[in-house]
This record gives structure tokens, sequence and C-alpha cells, in this order.
């Protein structure tokens, strides 16, 4: 009977916990997190929540954590285990459009905001750069506006940062490099400006294409990124020399520099016979001059080379055409001359890319790696000071 008495107790008090006209009395979010959420919502512009968003199931009549959730906060927010505070925000891409309220701070717990391909606008509240747990910041494709602060360095557990495809201004804080937990960077499609500061010590991918930075790349920005797989810098405004130590960061493997104004550039041989993890290097639209660097062919994992459309005079490198890993090579717009090396038209050979419009001679019209069309000769020779290319 005692049993009996305790299970009928135990099924009485999960109904009642379940009624759902007493889910504010038996709320487990904390207060202020709630009122946060309400402020967050608040701050979107009604018409743009539309039936079926994940805000639009945001009804603050029943506890955000409550669980199951069957049919308000279906989608949109992740709580703790213990359903008390709210540790990950995620919006669909439906085209919200409003402000993000400072008062995101108010949630400490936050490990994730995701509000990409909508139509936040207006700066980035300071405030947001407090979060102490925050790992995952992505609020690509909005029109966010304004600076990047240095007080981005409080986010000291922060790994991934994406605020591409914004309208970011300003230059990089400096005080990125104390994030010492942060992987990833993608910066691109923003308005910024200024040079490149130190980078931190664990980054593994770095995106900033399309903006206005400038200046040359310095070895002091990146003398602690021992892990940087990715750089991707193409549609700035970088110049000067590129110079050996860049293409032997120990890590490195996918390198985009495209379309900036480099002038020059500098390669050795992998260091002391270390090996090398070079995937891909583009240095197409620039203006390096000089001769094409054949120790990139002692890379021996690269596979793509591009340095279309620069000012590259001389033969093509013998290297290239004995390379065993490159697949791609785009050395067209430049004013290469003699023949091609002979191993990059072998018939049967797998290969792709394009070594037109430079001043080569027996580069055949019936291969697609010579298309488009040679120079004609006497843009060539006015090259060459009036000599022949050949």
């Amino acid at each position: 009977m005692q049993n009996l008495f305790f299970l009928c107790l135990t099924i009485i008090t999960c109904l009642s916990v379940f009624d759902s006209n007493n889910f504010i009395a038996q709320a487990v979010t904390s207060w202020s997190e709630i009122a946060t959420l309400k402020a967050f919502k608040s701050s979107i512009n009604p018409s743009s929540i539309k039936p079926g968003s994940c805000l639009a199931s945001w009804n603050f009549t029943i506890d955000p954590c409550s669980f199951p959730r069957r049919t308000y906060f279906t989608c949109g927010l992740t709580c703790t285990p213990d359903s008390t505070h709210i540790n990950q925000i995620t919006l669909d891409p439906v085209g919200y459009t409003g402000t993000l309220t400072p008062l995101i701070s108010k949630l400490t717990n936050l490990i994730t905001l995701d509000l990409s391909e909508n139509s936040f606008f207006g700066p980035i509240p300071s405030s947001l750069y407090s979060l102490p747990n925050l790992q995952t910041l992505t609020l690509r494709s909005n029109s966010f506006s304004g600076s990047i602060p240095p007080t981005i360095k409080s986010l000291i557990s922060l790994q991934s940062l994406d605020l591409s495809h914004n309208s970011l201004s300003g230059s990089l804080p400096i005080s990125l490099n104390y994030l010492s937990n942060l992987r990833r960077i993608d910066l691109s499609f923003n308005k910024l400006n200024g040079s490149i500061p130190e980078l931190p010590p664990n980054l593994s991918e770095l995106a900033i294409k399309a903006n206005s930075l400038s200046g040359p790349l310095q070895k002091s920005t990146f003398q602690k990124a021992n892990k940087l797989a990715v750089l991707e810098l193409s549609e700035n405004s970088l110049y000067g020399k590129l110079e050996p130590w860049l293409f032997q960061l120990p890590s490195l493997q996918q390198v985009d520099l495209a379309n900036n104004r480099f002038n020059g550039i500098e390669i050795w041989k992998p260091a002391n016979g270390r090996s090398s993890d070079l995937v891909a290097i583009d240095l197409g639209f620039n203006t390096i001059q000089g001769y094409a660097p054949a120790n990139l062919s002692a890379y021996p994992t690269l596979s793509s080379l591009s340095i279309r459309y620069n000012l590259l005079r001389g033969t093509i490198p013998l290297e290239y055409g004995e390379s065993k890993t490159l697949k791609r090579l785009f050395l067209d717009g430049n004013f290469l001359t003699g023949k091609p090396p002979a191993g990059l038209l072998v018939s049967g050979n797998i290969f792709s890319g394009s070594l037109g419009n430079n001043c080569l001679v027996g580069c055949p019209a019936s291969s697609q790696l010579c298309k488009p069309a040679q120079k004609p000769s006497s843009v060539c020779k006015k090259a060459y000071n009036g000599k022949p290319s050949t």
C-alpha cells in the first residue's frame, strides 16, 4: 500500500509539471535569460518573423527550456543539460530584420551564436564581446556595420569567428592575438583596412578576402602561426615582395593572394629536407616580375599553381613539366618565352590550366593548355626592348 501511495503521488506530481497552465510556475530557465530572449525577439521587426520560422515559435507563455517542445520554442535555441540556461542561439536564415540587443551579454552560458544569412543591421553590441564561454560566433551575411573593437580579446573561449559578408570597417584589432583558442577567422567581404596584426598561435584558417587591407605581409604577423593551414587574402591592396618564409610556414596547405599588388616573389626549397603540405597556391592578377619560381616544383604535394596575369618573363621552368604532383597550372597573361616543357604537353597527361596569352613558341594551338592564343609578336618584342622573345 505504501508503494502504491508513492506511485500515485509521483504520477500526480508529473501531471502537475506537464500541465501547460503551470509552465511559468514550474519555470527553470533563469528569469534574466528569459528577459534577454524577450528583448532579443523584440529588437527584430515583427513583419520579418515569418509563420513557421524559429522566432515565430518563441512564445513566452511557457518556459523556453521546457521539454519536450511540441508547439513553442521548437527551434532557434538550446539549453544546458539541467535546463536552467541558454547555451546556443542558432536562427534559421529566413531574412530576420533588426538590431542585436546589447542584453545578449546576459546569456553568460552561451556557447554558440549563429545569426547567419539574415538582415541584421547596425553595430555589433560591444557587450557581446564579454561573453566568457562563447566558442562560435557566426554573423555571416548580414548588414552589420562599425568596427571590431579591442575588447574582442575578452572572448577567451572563442574558437570560430565568422563576420564575413557584412559592412564592417576600420582596422583589425591588435588584441586578436590574445585569443589563444581561436582556430578559424573569416572576415571576408567587408570594408576593413590597414595591415594584419599578429595572429593567435592556434589559428588554422584565416580568410580576409575582398576588403581594403594594405601593406606588405610581415613575418612578425605569422611568427606564432605554426598551425596555419589556409590563408585567403585575395582582393585587397596588399603589396611588396612575397618572401620565402611565407611558403615555409610548417602547416600551410592553401594560399590565395590573388588580386593584390604584390610585385615580386622568392621561393626556397623546403628547409633542411623538411616536407611541406602545400597543395594550392594562387598568386594571379598581381604585378609579380621576374622569372617563374622553379623551386616550387620541390614542394612534394603541390597540385595547383596559378601565377596568371602578372609580369613574368623568361622561360617556363623545366621542373614544372617534371613534377609528379602538379595537375593545374595557370601561367597565362604573362610574357613567358621559349617552348613549354615537354612534360606539360605529353599526350594523355591529366593536366588542366592555361599557358596562353604569353610569348611562347611551339605551344600547339590544338592543345587546350595553349589557349588562348599567344600575344602578337609586336607586343612581345616591345616587352623585350625590340629583341625577339624566343
